[in-house]
């Protein structure tokens, strides 16, 4: 099956052709800001690291902040450096130039202060932005396509509907030669058994019991039960009882596929299938280590509703619940509720988003990108020193 994308140097399929100011900390996160304001079109994705971070914590940031440079939506990257900061810039553009993606920097200190910064930057970004103006799309293989799959929200028709919907959709995209990825450790949680028999292997088995293992001994050293803030107040209100039927219901996202491999937040896939990544159940968090990981699109199940979208990747939201989709329609882009209300075959409901998402590919906007949502951040797993 084909879609039509762009085409990338290292040979990759971008579905967007976004520019994107990238700053290196959050000391540059304003002046980054500031100067894709001043060039329409142009993403800029402010954060709150890239300084006094350590270990594993600095490569994750690090790993992070190159993965989202590379993603084959970027068509050109505008990397902004106060110039004193632990994630160097030098780094960064190392990186992208290896992977062929159009990269250049602009450092404040180097260049007097923020006003010299930004006038400097503005030039070279609409340079940026125009030889990314002159893209256009081709026809490629619905292979090429990598899919991150979130849920949040929760709620009883999540685990009903909505994620064995998405169960579906991720099957035909295997078959189809395509990559999933399956997020959010903390929604594994008693789970993890049932997952881990999926595994191509005895490795791959147990590196998914070991990074659930990993989750809850963090809770733990924190004198915490993570049962305490799983199912959140949202998902009992939506009748989910227990953890563990949270969990069952999210690996229903995950098809019946068997999983290759699991992946550190913001790694690439080494390969084609299913594959589950390390991320925080937190929404914003889990999606920006996928689309960092390559995930040119992401789809997302909520039963209570929610807006978030993402400044890289289009997210395509569908909901088992038809009241919650009327009450936000303006924010969910499929009512999978119809299964519930009218009775609709599931199979029928997948065949839907299947080709919603290949609309999206295609270039359709999302409710999220229509409501200019582009909600970002990146997983921390250190102190600050």
């Amino acid at each position: 099956m084909t879609i039509r994308g762009y085409r990338r140097p290292d040979g990759r399929i971008g579905i967007r052709n976004h520019v994107i100011v990238l700053p290196t900390s959050v000391c540059a996160s304003e002046t980054a800001a500031r100067i894709a304001a001043r060039v329409p079109g142009t993403v800029p994705l402010p954060h709150t690291h890239g300084c006094c971070q350590m270990g594993d914590d600095h490569r994750q940031t690090l790993r992070t902040l190159i993965g989202l440079g590379a993603n084959p939506n970027v068509g050109g990257v505008l990397v902004v450096t106060l110039g004193c900061e632990g994630v160097e810039a030098s780094s960064i553009l190392e990186a992208l130039q290896r992977s062929r993606t159009p990269v250049r920097s602009v450092g404040i200190q180097e260049c007097g202060g923020t006003s010299a910064a930004v006038e400097r930057a503005t030039s070279v970004l609409r340079e940026l932005a125009g030889e990314a103006g002159h893209h256009e799309r081709i026809e490629a293989d619905l292979s090429d396509i990598v899919l991150g799959m979130e849920c949040g929200g929760s709620d009883a028709t999540s685990g009903l509907v909505a994620n064995p919907v998405l169960g579906v959709v991720s099957d035909r995209l295997v078959e189809a030669g395509g990559t999933s990825i399956l997020s959010e450790t903390t929604e594994l949680i008693g789970a993890e058994h049932i997952l881990a028999r999926r595994a191509r292997d005895a490795k791959v088995a147990d590196d998914i019991l070991r990074i659930v293992k990993q989750t809850e001994d963090r809770a733990i050293a924190m004198g915490e039960d993570i049962r305490g803030s799983q199912p959140t107040p949202g998902n009992i209100e939506g009748g989910i009882t227990t953890i563990e039927e949270k969990s069952l219901g999210c690996i229903y996202k995950a098809g019946s596929a068997p999983v290759e491999g699991v992946l550190d937040y913001a790694e690439r896939p080494p390969g084609k299938g299913l594959y589950v990544m390390d991320t925080p159940g937190q929404d914003i968090e889990s999606i920006t280590g996928m689309v960092a990981g390559g995930a040119q699109v992401l789809l997302f199940t909520t039963g209570r509703g929610t807006p978030t979208g993402c400044p890289v990747a289009p997210v395509i939201k569908i909901t088992g619940n038809g009241a919650t989709f009327r009450n936000m329609s303006e924010n969910i882009d499929i009512n999978a509720g119809e299964v519930i209300d009218e009775g609709l075959n599931l199979e029928t409901m997948a065949e839907r988003t299947f080709q919603e998402l290949i609309d999206v590919c295609n270039g359709k906007q999302t409710k999220a990108e229509l409501n200019g949502h582009t909600e970002f951040g990146i997983h921390r797993i250190g102190f600050t020193f």
